[in-house]
């Protein structure tokens, strides 16, 4: 025992297994491990929230199946493994679509500012605090009165696709004229009202339904949309119950119920990044 531990920490050992692999190790070797390092925590704070988290959670146990495969010698099973790794690029590129879409609008829209902002959520002021008040006063007058309302404000993830689906109108934010755009006879009422720039740009637009299979059944086709645009920008999305008059917010792939308009402003001026007393 002691001839080993003599051999394990004698000169020679310690100089070839580990001084040697640092003898050329230079500042480029750190810059390499940082970034390989910030990319990894990066990836992290992106799945963990998403659906993505448990698809690489799989990815993970057939890696693992096929090494224990490679060790047991199992043809036809590492066969299979084999031919489906050789198009793992096309193979993921085709599961990931919706976060690898996502995921690069969001390094799109990164303002770059220096590290401090990693893993910082940006915060968009294009919605004034007079903005916030006169949303929170058109959905509470429209829940007391049961009107269906699905009004979305747009941030830092451009959604001109959808805004396109609809008619725009590109006037004045104001509880007036968000009552009238939702009044069930209103040509536009069917559709989604989007803010963008702290004003009224476009009624009646189409959005993507989510395709969670965990949605509550009793909730309605504007809630399913409310929460599919949300699972692929970073919009506030604010959703009028027409059968029960129920104010809920979507917000990144989740949906938040049960609002008074007390609670709609605070969680507003939360997720805008505004002070609350802003306008008092």
């Amino acid at each position: 025992m002691k001839e080993l531990f003599d051999k394990l920490f004698s000169g020679g050992f310690s100089l070839t297994y580990f001084n040697a692999p640092f003898r050329e190790f230079g500042w480029r070797d750190i810059l390499d491990i940082c970034a390989l390092a910030l990319i990894f925590f990066a990836l992290y704070l992106f799945v963990r929230d998403r659906r993505a988290g448990k698809l690489i959670a799989g990815l993970v146990m057939l890696v693992a199946i096929y090494a224990v495969s490679e060790l047991l010698g199992m043809y036809a099973l590492r066969y299979i493994f084999n031919t489906f790794f050789g198009y793992g690029i096309i193979v993921l590129a085709v599961i990931f679509q919706p976060e690898l879409r996502a995921a690069m609008e969001r390094v799109g829209s990164m303002p770059f500012r220096g590290l401090k902002t990693i893993g910082v959520e940006h915060k968009d002021m294009t919605l004034a605090p007079a903005g916030v008040d006169a949303i929170v006063e058109a959905v509470k007058d429209m829940s007391f009165s049961k009107t269906g309302a699905l009004i979305v404000i747009e941030r830092t993830t451009r959604i001109g696709e959808y805004i396109r689906t609809g008619t725009t109108l590109n006037a004045d934010l104001t509880p007036e004229l968000l009552r009238a755009v939702f009044f069930d006879k209103a040509p536009l009422h069917d559709g989604a009202l989007i803010v963008r720039g702290g004003r009224i740009y476009a009624a009646g637009c189409y959005l993507p339904l989510s395709e969670k299979t965990d949605i509550f059944k009793g909730l309605g086709t504007r809630h399913r949309a409310a929460i599919g645009l949300s699972e692929q920008s970073d919009s506030v999305i604010i959703v009028v119950s027409e059968e029960t008059g129920t104010i809920s917010v979507a917000y990144k792939g989740e949906l938040f119920r049960e609002f008074t308009s007390v609670s709609l402003r605070r969680k507003l001026f939360e997720l805008l990044g505004k002070q609350e007393g802003a306008t008092r």
